[in-house]
């Protein structure tokens, strides 16, 4: 995939795009889309030079060996976790070393969740141990009092022993019936049944977009219907008994109740003990904390424009009466992963091939017309929360992006281009992926959007996402280990 990214920065920079709302007027905008086309075409024997240097030449395993250190050096990089900062200092040093210019750190605070030991057993109808993994920012289980007659029992022991005794009877669990639902349609018709017991959510799968606001949302739906905790069917169309996790939102003025994933089997299984009217009951234990937000920095690297570099601060412009053109290209990818896997696909792939984006067009000594902004963000997986940052921090400048783009489908055979922007801006990006024809890569997709870039997309900048064969990112179970596993053939 990485030539598919590499080949479209490499020429997309000498264009510039508009989404249909007028950020800023340049050139491109006087000339006819037949000037533009002879223009890309052009560049045709630069295509050939990038195309033979990532997919034949000495960088033909690059990005997969430089990623392949990293995640088994560090491992998992979850949201405020050392490793996370491990990962970022690493990279800082990695794209200095390579000879990218305005190499920097931009501070970020960051949720810090850890998931500690989690488990779920189903006492009735059978006994039977549940695979389950948290859901970021979930609250652990509450601690269940052991019953006075166990405290009774030792009336000589000290204060001091019997205290002692007394929390070594606590249980940090909850036991509960079961309701199982198939959508929050459901669960609000039956909420007078939720009051007390852990909802199960088995929602069909229909898309990602679609069925993930269950994971997201699960536990307040569940919540305000008086749930103790609530258990999703992980959002897949296929299992191999293995369940995701993600992020998850609670609301204010909502209790805050646990919340975790079970896989698709479980889900099923407990749908059919169900509908024959059996009686479930589920002990879940989890240790999941949420402790103060923490330090951590988005990683930025450039190839700066010949034509449009990046301008100086607004200050020193005023104070030497200069004006000057400044576009800027963002490609990215997350460095953060969760726990449970190495991260190498979500998103080790993504980063690294934006990454060797600009290591290949310095290596081929290419200048391109457009400041090249190569920005590695952290905590997404918490929602975006490094991007979010960054566009606070940069959207003053919003005129100055010509287009954002962000990997983060997976690593996988590439076919073509997800792209949002106008008509015209369509048209020129499928020009320039004509480019690709040598290795059959020239499709030009809807829907570019990305939870890194979304946010300059709303305001009118043209983004871009990798596509490629996505059905497979979802076949192998976001964010689980087994997934990582079959990737790095592990």
């Amino acid at each position: 995939m990485k030539f598919l990214l590499f080949l479209f920065v490499g020429v997309v920079h000498l264009l510039s795009l508009n989404s249909g709302k007028a950020i800023y007027k340049n050139d491109i905008c006087q000339r006819t889309f037949q000037e533009i086309k002879e223009e890309i075409a052009c560049y045709g024997d630069v295509a050939k030079a990038i195309i033979n240097l990532a997919v034949y030449g000495k960088a033909q395993n690059r990005s997969y060996e430089r990623l392949a250190l990293l995640v088994d050096t560090v491992g998992p990089r979850p949201s405020g976790s050392k490793s996370l900062e491990k990962a970022i200092q690493i990279m800082h040093q990695n794209l200095q070393e390579d000879g990218l210019e305005n190499v920097h750190l931009e501070p970020v605070k960051i949720p810090h969740w850890e998931r500690g030991e989690e488990s779920a057993v189903m006492l009735e109808p059978r006994i039977h141990k549940m695979a389950i993994l948290g859901l970021g920012s979930s609250i652990g289980t509450p601690p269940e009092e052991p019953e006075a007659s166990n405290a009774r029992s030792y009336p000589g022991w000290s204060c001091f022993y019997l205290s002692a005794l007394w929390l070594s009877f606590i249980r940090w669990c909850i036991t509960a019936e079961v309701l199982v639902v198939t959508s929050f349609n459901e669960l609000q018709r039956r909420a007078p049944e939720a009051r007390g017991k852990i909802v199960v959510y088995n929602q069909p799968y229909t898309n990602y977009s679609r069925t993930v606001q269950y994971r997201v949302q699960g536990a307040v739906e569940a919540a305000k219907v008086g749930a103790l905790a609530s258990l999703i069917r992980s959002v897949a169309s296929f299992s191999i008994y293995s369940p995701h996790t993600g992020i998850q939102e609670y609301q204010d003025g909502v209790p805050k109740i646990p919340t975790a994933c079970i896989t698709v089997e479980d889900a099923e299984m407990m749908s059919r003990m169900a509908s024959r009217g059996s009686r479930i009951v589920i002990q879940l234990k989890m240790g999941a904390k949420n402790y103060p937000d923490a330090d951590s920095f988005n990683t930025v690297a450039e190839v700066i424009g010949s034509k449009y570099p990046e301008q100086p601060p607004i200050s020193i412009l005023h104070i030497a009466g200069l004006r000057m053109k400044v576009i800027v290209v963002l490609v990215s990818g997350h460095l953060d992963s969760w726990d449970v896997g190495q991260g190498a696909m979500d998103d080790g792939g993504g980063a690294f091939i934006s990454w060797e984006a600009l290591s290949l067009i310095k290596d081929l000594g290419l200048r391109p017309k457009r400041t090249l902004r190569l920005v590695l963000w952290t905590a997404e997986e918490q929602g975006g929360i490094g991007a979010f940052q960054y566009y606070q921090l940069h959207k003053a400048n919003i005129s100055n992006y010509s287009l954002v783009m962000e990997s983060d489908l997976g690593t996988f055979l590439p076919s073509g281009l997800q792209f949002t922007g106008n008509e015209k801006a369509r048209a020129i990006v499928e020009e320039v992926m004509s480019l690709l024809q040598p290795i059959n890569i020239t499709q030009v997709f809807r829907a570019g959007e990305g939870t890194d870039i979304n946010f300059w997309i709303e305001a009118g900048v043209p983004g871009a996402h990798n596509g490629g064969l996505t059905v497979i990112w979802g076949l192998l179970n976001n964010h689980e280990d087994k997934k990582e596993d079959f990737i790095m053939g592990n």
